[in-house]
């Protein structure tokens, strides 16, 4: 599995990658609300919970400040440990995760202009590269009388 990113996460968090972006976390939110696996849970504390965080509260905080790395940083090193130690979730993270890059990428392209007048071509459209525009610029000349 491809490593999780603080920044991904971000990104996800602040709702950057639009609905696909939104679409998957709420997928990643319901994936920690899962209970750890049989496995995870044989090292509790004395009060039988795990010890090591599901990654709940990591996803509220990071869900209540998308721009803060620290957060972020959190919630990708809960991740990477519960996936370490519950084999059931690494391959549903994985899952997630796969399906969160796709459509990152969907091809989904909303493009807007708006107001004043453009002096100039305008290109709309998604991932442009190796373009060269050759553009001669012309000076207007006063009329003359």
């Amino acid at each position: 599995m491809d490593p999780i990113t603080a920044a991904a996460l971000a990104a996800l968090a602040g709702g950057l990658s639009g609905e696909a972006g939104r679409q998957a976390w709420q997928g990643l939110t319901a994936l920690v609300r899962r209970p750890f696996g049989r496995a995870a849970t044989q090292g509790t504390q004395d009060d039988g919970t795990p010890q090591v965080s599901s990654g709940e509260l990591e996803v509220a905080a990071l869900e209540g400040d998308p721009t803060d790395p620290m957060r972020a940083q959190a919630l990708a090193t809960a991740l990477g440990v519960r996936a370490a130690l519950d084999g059931e979730f690494r391959v549903l993270l994985g899952e997630w995760w796969q399906r969160a890059q796709a459509s990152s990428s969907s091809g989904d392209v909303h493009n807007s202009i708006s107001g004043g007048t453009q002096d100039g071509p305008v290109f709309q459209g998604r991932d442009f590269a190796s373009l060269t525009f050759n553009m001669t610029r012309t000076t207007a000349t006063p009329d003359s009388d």
